[in-house]
């Protein structure tokens, strides 16, 4: 019979585990890894952990999960807090460029030059925008 991802991803925490006992050396534990994401029946599976005592899968941490959720809110709001944090280094460098360029025109004698930080600003400012403008598209809050 086929095995799945997550029978996949059982065999692989039984292998960390004993890995972190001490019953598979790194060599033993990288090939066995190797064939586990190869193999493609139950029977490929059992073989990688014949010589191994049982573990119990139960009481070992819920694998990480490969596909995103796709609900329509963030359960953790880490997409609009990267929006957030782009936003605020986005102005953060922005005013550290300002600030350069304000302090080197006092230097110079209130000679101010071209505002060169708008170059910095800018195009950023501009890819952030549309980013922000698109990443809520086709989500709507009830």
């Amino acid at each position: 019979m086929r095995a799945s991802d997550g029978d996949r991803d059982r065999v692989a925490a039984a292998l960390r585990e004993h890995y972190a006992q001490g019953r598979l050396t790194t060599e033993e534990f990288d090939e066995r890894l190797e064939q586990l994401y190869t193999s493609k029946t139950y029977g490929e599976l059992a073989r990688l952990t014949s010589d191994l005592p049982d573990v119990d899968l139960q009481s070992l941490p819920e694998p990480v999960s490969r596909q995103p959720e796709r609900s329509g809110k963030a359960k953790s709001g880490k997409g609009s807090g990267d929006l957030k944090e782009a936003w605020q280094a986005w102005a953060v460098v922005g005013a550290i460029n300002w600030a350069i360029w304000f302090f080197t025109g006092l230097v110079g004698g209130l000679d101010f030059a071209y505002p060169w930080p708008l170059w910095v600003m800018g195009p950023w400012g501009m890819v952030l925008l549309v980013i922000t403008m698109f990443s809520g598209s086709g989500r709507r809050d009830p």
